[in-house]
């Protein structure tokens, strides 16, 4: 028998507005993978009466197979009330969110063809980026302290700096209200099952305000709550944060903290009922243990998100959430038609409220716990009359800031697809890096993406903490600029042996033209004292690289000529790797020193792959993974011409025409990786992750390998087949799409 769906009218305690709750008889719930998902949201009034009308309309659609396709939406919105068909037809066809073109089309970046300077600032987290955009725009480090920063991970929005002249402006885009569900409600999960393991109040309430990959924090946004936390635990930076309560409406946490108090006990009993039942059911101690322990959890988290009493604590969280966008008071606040916000925008000629604003967009101060909506944003521009404090003129220069690269041992990890796509967009990508740690292997990644995407003309290193680099050996800066030179020099030996000499080369010139030392960066730099006045020469120094990047070499006029079957060779050697890596973190192979990804984080990828919200999941990144060992394969055949078609040319001139060659593959072969990974296999992606039940953990990982990797990055082999086939003419025909760009010959 068919499922007969119905809606509720409800409302949440302490709020005054209606809302509609019922199962969506189209759109695919999270936890099951199968029709039913289950819809919470505001009607858009204080009246019960009106609110069951419109509960009762809502009703009528889904009485009415025939109005559940989009295509029925324009019959329904003569029919039904706007706020309902708005309701019920929200996501039936999914609208891709691009948020850089929303803050564009509010505050437009200068165009390139203007005298601006485009900078994207990459690092590890840590390692000083955003203290040197402070630097750069001239913000006081004690009194305005913006953007913020820490020694742990806080920028995780894009921030987009414009030092122009006129007014203050700013533009904050915000994540999409299903994508902020998913993760309360991966935290309340991950809480659960620490409060069905026996842990502490603590512990619970640590696992449901923060979330695993750190990119998420629900204590930014709610507060820590009643539990007492050790003082000493706490990380209170030295400096002042600006005071964001000053002409700005506060909130009182007593509310909040009674329901964070309240969550623990609701957890614990959700937990205890589910996990009881689901542990009797698995027949514990029968086969491995590992594998029971797995099997347990993820049958757990999808009774967790089936259970109604988890979905009502997720309604009042989500709540909670939405309270805080109150406290904006100057603005303008656009929401989307499902009264989620979309955008927020401001403009003044009032420096000190103007920064006030935005820091609340981008804080991580323990302070304004409880009041921060920095974990809602998804990118923040603003732009104004922003100078050095240690120079004379303004420079123009757009700063483009983002996520730290993160702390990896693994020399192999990949650079993020949205990374990459903006190096062809800038004119600058400034590699910032701790000189006390330096060149660890992120940073080491990014110079091997740059080299083998033929982007080394626009790498400017700068090395921090100048000031911390000591030794007995090292009495004098010109020393400590040595040791630190050394290990960058170390680094480009390795890079060479993985890329080839050419790649070595390239990098080995960006550190002679552009590499730069700092130190004191966190204070208000003076020239009265040595260091500092250093430091500030340094920088203008760095600015005057930044000025200089455009410069575009002469052409070269002798063309290379190349053998296909190196191109062939070079794709098997790629696709090789990607597979073998994947075997790995899927836990078909072992090998010393790697170990297969914990069944939450391939859930967690397949889920976004399959929402389409994105093509990774913290360092798991399949498409970034394939364009990394495509492009650096690549880079290697590139430098192995079988002749020139004319003189042959120096060093100079072959390191112009292979980087120019190497430029037009780039963005290709990232197109090639996106489409074949994601876009061709949605459908794989989306059985994988509604796989459920037991076993699932291991049917979800052979979807991926055998029904997404095998066929989107097969390994060409003497036994042919369409997939293998397909797969390497693709990869032949944007190398030859590539040559004809720049006049480069394939036989």
């Amino acid at each position: 028998m068919d499922r007969v769906y119905t809606a509720s009218v409800s409302q949440s305690q302490g709020r005054e507005g209606w809302s509609v709750i019922f199962r969506h008889p189209v759109r695919a719930d999270r936890a099951t993978g199968r029709p039913g998902l289950r819809v919470r949201r505001g009607l858009g009034t204080k009246d019960r009466a009106e609110a069951e009308l419109l509960v009762g309309e809502m009703n009528e659609i889904l009485q009415d197979p025939s109005l559940w396709v989009a295509s029925a939406r324009p019959s329904a919105a003569y029919r039904f009330h706007q706020r309902v068909v708005e309701i019920f037809y929200h996501d039936l066809a999914p609208e891709a969110l691009d948020s850089f073109a929303i803050r564009d089309s509010i505050i437009p970046l200068p165009p390139p063809e203007t005298d601006y300077r485009r900078v994207l600032l990459v690092g590890t987290t840590g390692s000083g980026k955003t203290t040197i955009a402070r630097q750069l725009i001239g913000t006081d480090p004690r009194s305005e302290r913006f953007p913020s920063t820490s020694t742990g991970k806080t920028t995780v929005a894009d921030m987009e700096l414009i030092l122009n002249d006129g007014r203050y402006r700013a533009v904050v885009t915000f994540i999409p209200r299903d994508q902020v569900r998913d993760y309360v409600e991966e935290s309340m999960s991950a809480a659960a099952l620490a409060a069905y393991r026996g842990e502490s109040d603590a512990e619970v309430s640590r696992r449901m305000l923060s979330h695993v990959s750190q990119r998420f924090r629900l204590s930014y946004i709610l507060g820590s709550g009643p539990i007492a936390v050790d003082e000493d635990e706490l990380d209170y930076s030295d400096e002042q944060e600006s005071d964001l309560t000053s002409d700005e409406s506060t909130i009182d946490l007593s509310s909040t903290n009674e329901l964070l108090s309240t969550a623990l006990t609701r957890l614990r009993g959700i937990a205890t009922v589910q996990g009881k039942h689901l542990w009797a059911e698995l027949g514990a101690g029968a086969g491995d243990e590992r594998v029971i322990e797995e099997i347990f959890e993820e049958n757990l988290d999808h009774l967790l998100h089936e259970d109604d009493e988890f979905q009502s604590l997720a309604d009042d969280l989500m709540d909670e959430i939405e309270r805080r966008f109150d406290l904006l008071t100057v603005g303008e606040l656009q929401k989307t038609k499902q009264g989620w916000p979309r955008l927020w925008s401001w403009e003044t000629d009032d420096r000190e409220p103007f920064l006030r604003a935005v820091t609340r967009f981008s804080s991580n101060h323990a302070q304004y716990f409880g009041t921060l909506l920095s974990p809602l944003v998804s990118g923040i521009r603003a732009s104004g009359p922003f100078k050095p404090s240690w120079s004379e003129t303004q420079p123009q220069l757009v700063l483009l800031d983002g996520e730290g690269l993160g702390h990896t041992p693994d020399s192999s990890a990949s650079i993020p697809t949205a990374l990459s796509r903006r190096f062809d967009n800038v004119d600058v990508v400034l590699l910032v890096d701790n000189a006390a740690q330096p060149m660890q292997a992120a940073p080491v990644q990014l110079m091997c993406s740059l080299a083998s995407s033929g982007k080394t003309a626009k790498l400017i290193t700068c090395f921090t903490h100048m000031d911390v680099v000591q030794g007995d050996n090292l009495p004098t800066f010109q020393l400590k600029k040595q040791h630190v030179l050394a290990s960058a020099e170390n680094v480009l030996t390795a890079v060479g042996e993985q890329l080839g000499r050419f790649a070595e080369r390239a990098l080995r010139q960006s550190l002679q033209r552009g590499c730069f030392f700092v130190g004191g960066i966190d204070e208000k730099l003076d020239r009265s004292k040595g260091g500092l006045r250093r430091t500030i020469d340094q920088f203008l120094s760095l600015l005057t690289a930044i000025e200089a990047a455009r410069e575009v070499p002469e052409f070269v006029g002798s063309f290379p000529v190349f053998d296909r079957v190196n191109l062939v060779l070079a794709v098997q050697n790629a696709a090789e790797k990607f597979q073998e890596d994947w075997l790995l973190k899927l836990g078909y192979r072992t090998k010393p020193g790697s170990s297969k990804e914990h069944w939450t984080r391939v859930k967690a990828l397949s889920r976004r792959l399959a929402e389409g919200w994105a093509d990774e999941y913290d360092t798991l990144r399949p498409v970034a993974d394939l364009f990394r060992n495509l492009q650096g394969d690549i880079y290697v055949f590139i430098q192995n011409p079988v002749q020139w078609d004319g003189p042959e040319p120096d060093d100079d001139e072959k390191q112009q025409v292979f980087d120019r060659f190497a430029q037009a593959i780039s963005s290709r072969a990232l197109e090639l990786a996106t489409r074949r990974l994601r876009g061709e296999h949605v459908g794989q992606w989306q059985e994988a992750y509604n796989r459920r039940g037991t076993g699932s953990t291991f049917q979800r990982a052979a979807i991926i390998k055998d029904d997404i990797y095998e066929r989107a990055a097969p390994v060409p082999d003497v036994a042919p087949s369409p997939d293998r086939n397909q797969f390497l003419h693709e990869v032949i025909s944007l190398v030859d799409e590539a040559a004809r760009e720049v006049d480069v010959k394939l036989r």
